[in-house]
């Protein structure tokens, strides 16, 4: 199995530090608001990558952190009124309990930033003591960059390119511009713990790298996140732990790519954010992981205003089939395992879920040419689809309710009159009357609906 090392910029053979047993770390969610479609992303596909590397026989211990101390997560308990620590906890439940409708599993390990820090300052004092850190007369610690020759090696920034575009912060409390904070000074009304500089919280980089140390110890097989996080945050962690440790901190860097609405990048201040409970209320979480899946995990995924809608009837199309090899009453006659292969294929290949789907359409059309012929291989063939696409979250349900669901769904979606218009002309198609069907396709164009024949039936669309 390949995958692509954001380290090392090329796919490399993956080797863990420890033959058999694979230890891996994705960052998660800073909990000052809703969770949003790339939250749901990232989740999702942390949770396939650790899911496929047990499938390859791995023993996988993978954690996710939740940040619940920050500024943004002390604005809002400002705004609200709720006390910093209690406002955290009642995101991190509501969160909790939309990734569990969107079907995604938990890790292995949950690490709380506010839950280790006796570990992030036993973390900061070792920096302070072996000179990569240094702490100011108001009570804050940097950590100091130049002490660290490998700074930029995973973002292939130089220190001079650095100092353009970090955000600078306390500029007259630092050595360089380019120190960033380990420890923070508490402002007057803010949360705090006591520590040997003051009252204070931890920074932002330095939580993942003392919970990483926690759980795992010096080293860990596999880092991801989100590639908006490679600078400054994974940056800072490597610079931080190897001063640390002084050994390799991840052997394998894994980033996602990020969220586009209709071409522009996502953001609360474009106001074009997409929240996970809106799309659950819309759309099954099959379909959305299918949309989402259809794009290699490296790239940005563009979500056009029909992605979702369209992902969920590609979902009934490929249910419909299971559906109908359910009602043939064929039976499985052994293995079908060209579908596992062909699925193992594309996932060796750097996660590439985009290949696994689109190996899917031809899957479905042999399914189909094999039910016609009453071939009990189609069957086989079914339940393959099922239980090794079942790792991607797809194909979990009875076929028969997906179906039930999706037809419902539509039909109260499109008005009577239409439906009666499409019943008109697959009358006047079975008569032959090609005239008066292609009149009445024109009447249904005119209200604003599009009808396409397929081999699976009739599709009726808004224009």
């Amino acid at each position: 199995m390949k995958i692509y090392n954001t380290l090392t910029r090329k796919k490399e053979q993956f080797v863990p530090i420890n033959e058999g047993k694979v230890n891996m770390y994705a960052c998660g969610i800073t909990v000052s608001g809703d969770a949003h479609i790339g939250h749901a992303y990232q989740a999702l596909i942390y949770d396939i990558i650790r899911k496929y590397l047990e499938k390859l026989g791995y023993e996988v211990k993978y954690a996710r952190n939740y940040t619940d101390v920050d500024d943004k997560i002390i604005a809002r308990s400002k705004e609200t009124g709720i006390p910093a620590l209690e406002y955290a906890s009642m995101m991190i439940e509501r969160i909790d309990n939309l990734m569990r409708r969107f079907e995604v599993d938990e890790p292995t390990v949950w690490l709380k930033a506010t839950c280790n820090i006796d570990n992030i300052i036993d973390f900061v004092s070792r920096l302070i003591a072996s000179g990569h850190a240094y702490a100011t007369e108001r009570g804050d610690v940097y950590f100091a960059v130049e002490s660290f020759p490998g700074y930029g090696k995973l973002s292939g920034r130089r220190l001079e390119d650095a100092y353009e575009s970090v955000r600078i912060e306390n500029e007259e409390n630092k050595r360089n511009p380019l120190d960033f904070a380990l420890w923070k000074s508490a402002k007057e009304g803010e949360i705090y713990w006591e520590s040997p500089w003051g009252k204070g919280r931890p920074g932002w980089h330095i939580e993942c790298s003392a919970m990483n140390r926690a759980a795992f110890g010096e080293q860990i097989d596999i880092h991801g996140g989100g590639r908006d996080l490679i600078f400054p945050h994974h940056e800072n962690e490597i610079a931080q732990t190897e001063a640390l440790t002084g050994k390799q901190f991840a052997k394998y860097w894994i980033h996602n790519g990020l969220i586009k609405v209709n071409g522009q990048k996502m953001s609360k201040s474009l106001g074009n954010s997409l929240l996970l409970a809106d799309l659950l209320d819309k759309y099954s979480p099959e379909s959305i992981k299918f949309a989402l899946l259809q794009t290699n995990y490296r790239a940005d995924i563009n979500i056009t205003d029909n992605l979702f809608e369209d992902a969920d009837r590609q979902m009934y199309l490929f249910y419909k089939t299971l559906d109908e090899v359910d009602k043939s009453g064929l039976k499985p006659a052994g293995e079908f395992e060209a579908v596992d292969r062909m699925f193992n294929a594309a996932m060796d290949d750097d996660f590439n879920t985009a290949k696994a789907l689109a190996d899917l359409f031809g899957v479905f059309k042999d399914i189909r040419a094999r039910l016609r012929e009453g071939d009990p291989a189609a069957a086989a063939e079914a339940e393959a689809v099922k239980k090794t696409y079942g790792l991607l979250g797809l194909f979990r349900r009875v076929p028969a309710e997906f179906v039930a669901y999706y037809e419902a769904k539509t039909a109260q979606a499109v008005p009577d009159e239409v439906m009666a218009l499409v019943e008109k002309r697959a009358a006047a198609k079975r008569e032959k009357d090609w005239a008066t069907a292609d009149a009445i396709r024109a009447q249904i164009t005119a209200m604003g609906y599009s009808v396409k024949d397929t081999k699976e039936g009739v599709e009726i669309s808004k224009i």
